[in-house]
């Protein structure tokens, strides 16, 4: 959709909100009074935001507009995610926070509903879900991870021997950095059925991926998902603040919802909405597509590099990202120094016992770069030059 026309709808939308009135006389505590032009054109005219105290989908009264916008971005993220590679899923929410708040709402429904506290959580070197857990209350059982050849992993066995009678959930994980390796998010929904346990999978920028997708369907169809939890910023090319949680269970999505305390910010919600309907369907595969060019570039690229400097690719399938050894480098934390320096933005240096390796020391220190969706040719070019 072009810019001028959604630029109109979002008007149109906003302009059914109660402080559009002219002749309103407002003597509330929250009236959508703004204090410039400027505000009112960088919120979309959406002032009184969205939700009620009750619930974020609940319609509220001064906002009917932004009650319809909201209703219809739910709708759209709904089928963005059956299209992209989820079809087995009835119920998706566009969140105005960042996975890390979303996967905390996630888990408040489960501590809620099963009165349990304890997180099954295979070990990732990413403070964001450990602090959700925290957040709502409950405990983190971290497993650790095994370096099996170069892949650094959580054997399937021991997350099922982690289950107990205090488990409320497995929260797994599709994307991370390499040379941590995916999940095994199929094996791990089967052991959740067995037990009886929640299973939230933190799907990040796993959209993107038409493998990563493929993987949380099979995990729908073959065990227990409860939800996967996707950032609109990494897969969608929106500003960073806003999430999706879906789920093969309506009812789930509908407790989410509840568990917000409050009304809620429509600018991330906003922001999903315009960024798909700008790209469309085929707009975001040709984007999937580029994506996956690009990664086999940036391998083509650093495999180059590594052979002009006797290093190597480590042998960790990613779908977006590539890591390359640094054995050969008296000081590994340099080379991302200079990156930097030099404009490169992105790329993570790690040595072997640095918190992001995902275990307790890796075998050599490493490089890693990716090549997310949006990124460009040239760019990969430019980095490794």
């Amino acid at each position: 959709m072009p810019d001028d026309v959604l630029k109109a709808f979002i008007y149109f939308l906003s302009s059914m909100d109660a402080d559009k009135d002219p002749k309103a006389a407002r003597v509330g505590e929250r009236e959508a009074r703004i204090a410039s032009k400027l505000l009112m054109e960088l919120s979309g005219g959406f002032i009184h935001g969205v939700g009620r105290s009750g619930s974020l989908t609940s319609p509220q009264p001064k906002a009917s507009g932004g009650s319809l916008m909201y209703h219809l971005a739910n709708r759209l993220a709904l089928d963005a995610l059956r299209n992209f590679g989820v079809p087995n899923i009835r119920g998706a929410i566009v969140l105005p926070v960042a996975t890390g708040m979303a996967l905390a709402l996630a888990l408040s429904v489960v501590r809620e509903k099963t009165g349990k506290n304890l997180v099954v959580y295979p070990r990732v070197d990413h403070k964001s879900p450990l602090k959700a857990i925290r957040l709502v209350g409950m405990k983190a059982n971290v497993l650790e991870s095994e370096v099996i050849d170069d892949a650094v992993k959580v054997p399937i066995e021991a997350v099922e021997k982690a289950v107990s009678n205090n488990t409320a959930a497995i929260v797994s994980t599709t994307t991370f950095f390499p040379p941590r390796a995916v999940d095994d998010v199929v094996e791990i929904a089967k052991i959740a059925e067995k037990y009886g346990v929640f299973h939230v999978i933190n799907n990040a920028y796993g959209v993107q991926s038409r493998e990563i997708m493929k993987l949380v369907r099979k995990a729908i169809d073959k065990g227990r998902v409860d939800a996967f939890i996707q950032s609109t910023d990494k897969n969608f090319l929106t500003p960073v603040g806003g999430s999706i949680v879906a789920s093969p269970n309506e009812e789930f999505i509908t407790e989410v919802s509840s568990a917000y305390p409050g009304r809620a910010s429509a600018a991330p919600i906003l922001h999903f909405m315009v960024a798909i309907l700008s790209l469309g369907i085929e707009g975001y595969e040709k984007l999937r597509d580029n994506q996956e060019e690009c990664k086999r570039l940036l391998e083509h690229e650093l495999e180059a590099v590594a052979r002009k400097h006797g290093e190597r690719i480590l042998n960790v399938w990613n779908p977006t990202a590539v890591a390359m050894t640094l054995n050969n480098k008296e000081s590994p934390e340099k080379v991302g120094h200079y990156l930097y320096t030099s404009r490169v933005t992105g790329a993570r240096v790690l040595k072997p016992k640095d918190f992001g390796v995902c275990c307790k020391e890796y075998k050599f220190p490493y490089i890693t770069m990716s090549a997310a969706i949006g990124c460009e040719k040239e760019e990969i070019l430019m980095a490794v030059e």
